[in-house]
């Protein structure tokens, strides 16, 4: 039996083969595998990592690895880029993280490679990436949380309108890379006569214009008004998200609440409903 690979039963008594691997002190598990050659050959790759037994197809982390498909026949990837990491930056982090002067990449897969600022490495160090739909996100305390909630980004935000990548690089998670162009429910950034605006909408079968305003602060809270008012008749607004505005007191909250301007339009459908505005 080679060394790092142990046998091992199923509740059924069909054998199978663990691997695992110590270096630096640290006990690193390589998997299971139903054959002892695929097991033997997994952890000679990886101890030929580790050891810094370079051959002419292992590629530096720092330059992508585009080739591992050719360079690997059992590891998988996501163990292979944790060794790379361990053998070069000499710390064991047990997601697909390789560091870099200030950031660090995520390796995805060997095609997909996510980049973060160095301040994030304690939380994907410990939160595996997947991706849905083209969207990453976490299990985080057992819920699916998209990546971009990091960056104060809405679930339902569209991308090119609501947020954006500075460097056209959508991979680039970096903070300086995101920005976010609309950060409320309900509220969109436009531009009038040279000025920029943002203007609240609600939609109740079709879309409704609560009003356009000079501050980003004051179209949040028209959207929360016009949902509590909403919610005074219509029980499944009570269920909407409303605003969260940071840096608010109660006092300026309530001041803006109860002198915020809606529309006419809105104000009509409101009387319509038999509401008091």
């Amino acid at each position: 039996m080679a060394t790092g690979v142990y046998t091992a039963y199923k509740k059924d008594g069909t054998e199978y083969y663990r691997v695992s691997l110590t270096c630096q002190n640290k006990h690193i598990s390589l998997g299971s595998f139903d054959d002892y050659k695929t097991a033997a050959a997994v952890y000679s790759e990886a101890n030929a990592i580790v050891r810094d037994e370079k051959s002419s197809h292992f590629v530096n982390a720092a330059e992508k690895i585009t080739s591992y498909s050719s360079c690997t026949s059992a590891l998988a990837f996501e163990k292979f880029m944790i060794l790379l990491n361990l053998r070069d930056n000499n710390i064991y982090i047990k997601t697909p993280v390789y560091l870099c002067d200030k950031y660090f990449l995520y390796f995805f897969s060997p095609e997909i490679v996510l980049t973060f600022d160095i301040e994030d490495l304690f939380y994907y160090s410990g939160h595996k990436i997947m991706s849905r739909g083209g969207y990453f996100f976490v299990n985080d305390f057992g819920m699916q949380t998209s990546i971009l909630a990091r960056f104060g980004i809405r679930s339902h935000s569209v991308k090119g309108k609501d947020y954006l990548f500075r460097n056209g690089d959508e991979h680039d998670f970096r903070y300086s890379n995101v920005a976010v162009v609309n950060r409320y429910n309900g509220v969109e950034q436009i531009e009038k006569n040279g000025r920029i605006l943002y203007r609240t909408r609600i939609h109740i079968n079709g879309n409704y214009t609560i009003g356009t305003y000079t501050s980003e602060n004051e179209a949040a809270i028209a959207y929360n008004r016009a949902i509590d008012l909403l919610a005074e008749q219509l029980p499944d607004f009570k269920n909407y998200t409303r605003n969260y505005i940071e840096g608010l007191s109660h006092i300026e909250y309530a001041s803006i609440y109860n002198t915020v301007k809606i529309s006419r339009r809105f104000r009509r459908y409101i009387e319509q409903l038999g509401l008091t505005y």
